[in-house]
């Protein structure tokens, strides 16, 4: 009888918690283009150290600006391709749809990660969730991710308490490799 080992992860919202978000009026919003694309400092290496300790890395991002006809999609998948090549990430999940109730996979809800963890295996209860907003915390706190909230303190409160607060991604893995035996 073998034993199942199934896969650890690190779920991470793409802007705010990869990529430096645009503020407007207290709230974040994302990069319109390629060129507005900013890594947040020590990212990369952050992530490297999570790859070390053998997490996948997957990207979970609502953009419902292209299903408002805001963003185009191409500009979207643009970012996320070079966000894949030139960072240790395994995949990404992207909800497309502009309104909550359009679907099941916009956070809050969890269908991004239960796709992800389909796909990879993934035990939640192995598992963490990065990220900069309330949908994010309550999308890991609904699967039973360890959360992690990134507090830029825009305007907006938490619905659900995170496991841990902190005020980067750095911060926010060091929080992650403290836990680890």
């Amino acid at each position: 009888m073998g034993i199942c080992l199934k896969t650890k992860a690190v779920f991470l919202d793409r802007d705010g918690v990869i990529n430096r978000t645009i503020i407007k009026d207290g709230q974040p919003f994302p990069p319109s283009s390629l060129k507005k694309l900013e890594i947040i400092p020590n990212v990369l290496h952050s992530l490297n150290l999570l790859k070390e300790k053998d997490f996948i890395l997957i990207v979970v991002t609502n953009q419902p600006d292209v299903g408002r006809g805001t963003q185009k999609k191409e500009i979207v998948e643009e970012i996320n391709t070079y966000l894949l090549k030139n960072l240790p990430l395994d995949d990404f999940f992207v909800c497309w749809h502009g309104n909550d109730g359009d679907c099941n996979c916009r956070k809050p809800l969890s269908g991004l990660l239960l796709q992800a963890a389909k796909k990879f295996d993934i035990d939640f209860q192995k598992s963490y969730l990065i990220g900069d907003r309330w949908k994010d915390i309550d999308a890991g706190n609904a699967v039973g991710c360890k959360t992690i909230f990134i507090n830029y303190k825009y305007k907006e409160s938490l619905r659900s308490k995170p496991n841990f607060t902190t005020t980067s991604t750095e911060k926010a893995v060091d929080l992650i490799l403290s836990q680890l035996d």
